[in-house]
C-alpha cells in the first residue's frame, strides 16, 4: 500500500519554514484545544496579546501570548482532523514553539466513563493517513512518551479523577461502524480521536514535544449514539476549569524547564 512508503527526508517540496519565520517573543510552550469557543474564553480570561497566525484558504487563525503566575504561555485553536492540524502544528513549530499541551474532546467506547472525564492516551491507534508520512508503517504509536506523571500529579493535586488507555485516531467520523467500534475494543482501544497518531508522529519525526490529553464526551457504547457534552457550548464553564488545568500544566514543565537548566 502507498501507506507503507515511508520517506525520510526532512526536506519535501514545500517546507513550514517557506511560509514562516521565527517570531520575535514566541513562547516555547502553547497550550491549545479544538473548541474556538472555549479558546476565546481562556484568551478573554487571562488578557492574551495576538502575537502572530497561522493561515489557510479557510481563514487566519490568531496565536496569542498571555502571562500565566510569571511564565509567558501561548494559546491558540487547533483545527479539527489529522490533516489540518498536523500542517497547523508544523507552521506553530516553525514560528518558534518546542512545546504544545493539547487537550480536546474524545468518544469514549465505554460508558462506564463519565461525561467529561480525564482521559491520558498512552497509545494510538493509526487509522488515518497523515502519521504515515511521518514515521514508518505500524499500527499503533505510543503517545505522551513523556510527562504523564507530572499530570497525573497535578490532576491528583486538584482532586480530578482519570482513565489511561489506548486510543483510536480516525479521521472518517461518519464511518465509526459498530463492528470497527467492536475491533477496537478488542485491540484495547477505550476511546476515539481524530488526531492523536499523527501529531505524536509528527513531534517525533520533528524533535518537538506534544502532550495531548483529553476529556470524554460522546458515547459511542450504547444502541443509540448519545452526544453527552459533545457540543462545544455543553457545561462550557467545567470546560473551562480543564483548560485552566492545561495552563497550569504548561506553567508546571516551564518551571521544571528552569530548574533542570539551574
Amino acid at each position: 500500500m502507498l501507506l507503507e512508503e515511508f520517506d525520510k527526508s526532512k526536506t519535501a517540496i514545500i517546507n513550514p519554514s517557506d511560509f514562516e519565520e521565527k517570531i520575535a517573543g514566541m513562547p516555547k510552550t502553547a497550550v491549545t484545544c479544538f473548541s474556538a469557543e472555549l479558546l476565546e474564553k481562556l484568551v478573554k480570561k487571562y488578557e492574551g496579546e495576538k502575537i502572530s497566525f497561522t493561515h489557510n484558504a479557510n481563514g487566519y487563525f490568531p496565536i496569542y501570548k498571555i502571562n500565566f503566575n510569571g511564565t509567558d504561555i501561548a494559546l491558540f485553536t487547533s483545527c479539527v482532523t489529522a490533516p489540518s492540524s498536523v500542517a497547523e502544528y508544523e507552521e506553530v513549530f516553525a514560528q518558534g514553539v518546542e512545546r504544545i499541551i493539547t487537550f480536546g474532546t474524545c468518544g469514549v467506547l465505554s460508558k462506564e466513563i463519565d461525561d467529561l472525564a480525564i482521559i491520558i492516551p498512552t497509545s494510538a491507534m493509526r487509522d488515518e493517513g497523515v502519521s504515515y508520512h511521518y514515521k514508518e508503517s505500524t499500527d499503533e504509536i505510543v503517545t505522551n512518551p513523556k510527562y504523564i506523571s507530572e499530570f497525573i500529579s497535578l490532576l491528583e493535586e486538584h482532586n480530578y479523577s482519570y482513565t489511561l488507555g489506548k486510543t483510536w485516531t480516525t479521521d472518517a467520523i461518519y464511518r465509526e461502524t459498530k463492528d470497527k467500534m467492536k475491533r477496537r475494543k478488542e485491540q484495547g482501544c477505550i476511546c476515539v480521536d481524530m488526531e492523536a497518531s499523527a501529531l505524536f508522529a509528527l513531534a517525533e519525526f520533528r524533535g518537538k514535544e506534544i502532550f495531548e490529553f483529553f476529556y470524554a464526551a460522546d458515547n459511542l457504547d450504547d444502541a443509540i449514539w448519545d452526544k453527552r457534552s459533545l457540543h462545544c457550548s455543553k457545561r462550557i464553564d467545567e470546560k473551562e476549569k480543564i483548560g485552566i488545568l492545561a495552563i497550569t500544566f504548561a506553567e508546571k514543565l516551564n518551571k521544571l524547564d528552569h530548574k533542570r537548566s539551574r
